[in-house]
């Protein structure tokens, strides 16, 4: 009886938060408003990433940017001082991911009508993946360092991930790291996705993927 209240609860939780998320995903839609939910293990270079790509960006659409994290504001410090775009740091009280309804406080908290707001979800490759946040677009970062195993391992992360980077290729030649098997083990888990490779900290790649985010901005 213990087990079966507890799968209860688990599903309603989850159930309320589907519902929240595809709220607020039409209201940002009718907004005319693109959120990115991207996702990464701690290290893998989330904000470095995010810096490279909206520096491109910036010129051309009005973004937000949502940092979340446990505890610290460095984050989002980093990203204001680096490109200058709003950013706020959302902290989860322990919390290891972000809700819908957290999202949306988020998005309240900045006060203003963006084109593109990026979620910087917490550090994990287990805990954000389980949580719709009402994005439009759900993105991972596997870097070199880690391995190329990781799609194998945190199957739910590539799944619900139809962009995935591939970052830190700079480091490769120091690393056993096989491109080809990283893609057809994220191709594995999710045919669709669209794979980037690129170098957060020497700006290769980063042009590439840019330009595929504003493609599908709306």
């Amino acid at each position: 009886m213990k087990n079966y209240k507890i799968i209860e609860v688990k599903e309603s939780i989850f159930k309320q938060n589907d519902q929240d998320a595809n709220l607020l995903r039409k209201k940002l839609k009718d907004q005319h408003t693109f959120l990115l939910n991207l996702m990464a293990s701690p290290g893998a270079g989330k904000t470095t990433t995010l810096i490279q790509i909206l520096s491109i960006l910036k010129s051309k659409l009005k973004i937000g940017v949502m940092e979340a994290d446990i505890d610290s504001d460095v984050d989002s410090k980093k990203i204001l001082e680096k490109t200058g775009i709003d950013s706020i740091q959302l902290h989860t009280g322990g919390m290891c991911h972000l809700t819908a309804h957290m999202t949306e406080q988020g998005i309240d908290a900045l006060d203003d009508h963006y084109d593109f707001l990026v979620l910087e979800n917490v550090g994990n490759l287990v805990c954000p993946a389980e949580f719709d946040t009402g994005s439009h677009l759900n993105a991972a970062i596997l870097s070199v360092p880690e391995g190329d195993d990781k799609p194998l391992k945190y199957p739910l992360m590539f799944q619900v991930c139809d962009l995935v980077i591939i970052n830190k290729i700079d480091v490769a030649p120091y690393f056993d790291f096989d491109f080809a098997k990283a893609k057809e083990n994220i191709l594995m888990r999710n045919p669709n996705a669209k794979i980037f490779c690129i170098s957060a900290k020497t700006g290769e790649g980063c042009q590439e993927l840019a330009n595929y985010l504003l493609s599908i901005i709306d």
